[in-house]
């Protein structure tokens, strides 16, 4: 067990709090060996599966989606090279996804977000009646709805017409 790293020396080597290593080895993503009175042991090679949680997690993989990845790697041997690029070869479309949602929030950082609030003086112009309240709960355009029209005609004002009030 000389060679073998304690949860201290794998959190340093890591980066990861002890708590999330324990966290991990619960849901099978790592496994420890115990020593006689209970101590948790890693294999040297325990710091790359864990690169790799945290690395996927950033990409948006859920724990289970972690562990099912985890569990095409090679058991007899230490993961090379070539066995992360196979893992991570489907993560792209993933990353182009969160891109664009990234991008979305931005632009909605100060605009309307189609939320149906109509609070913001903007959203009478940008979701004018709210018409995404029929697309369904939540930030609409941040969602992925597309913004209205831009003809001059979609950026007008509601009128007594739109909005039921009458001034007489």
């Amino acid at each position: 067990m000389d060679d073998l790293l304690t949860i201290g020396e794998l959190a340093g080597r890591t980066g990861v709090a002890t708590s999330a290593l324990r966290f991990y080895e619960e849901r099978g993503l790592i496994r420890a060996e115990r020593t006689g009175v209970g101590h948790r042991r890693y294999q040297r090679a325990t710091a790359r599966r864990v690169a790799f949680v945290v690395f996927a997690q950033r990409v948006g993989l859920s724990l289970e989606e972690i562990r099912a990845e985890l569990d095409k790697l090679p058991a007899d041997r230490v993961p090379q090279r070539e066995d992360w690029r196979r893992l991570s070869r489907t993560w792209r479309a993933r990353i182009d996804d969160r891109i664009a949602e990234l991008e979305r929030l931005k632009l909605g950082l100060a605009d309307c977000i189609g939320c149906g609030c109509l609070s913001l003086d903007r959203c009478a112009i940008l979701n004018p009646d709210d018409r995404l309240a029929g697309h369904g709960p939540g930030p609409r355009y941040w969602l992925g709805d597309t913004r209205p029209d831009h003809a001059p005609s979609a950026h007008r004002p509601p009128t007594e017409a739109t909005t039921g009030s009458d001034s007489s």
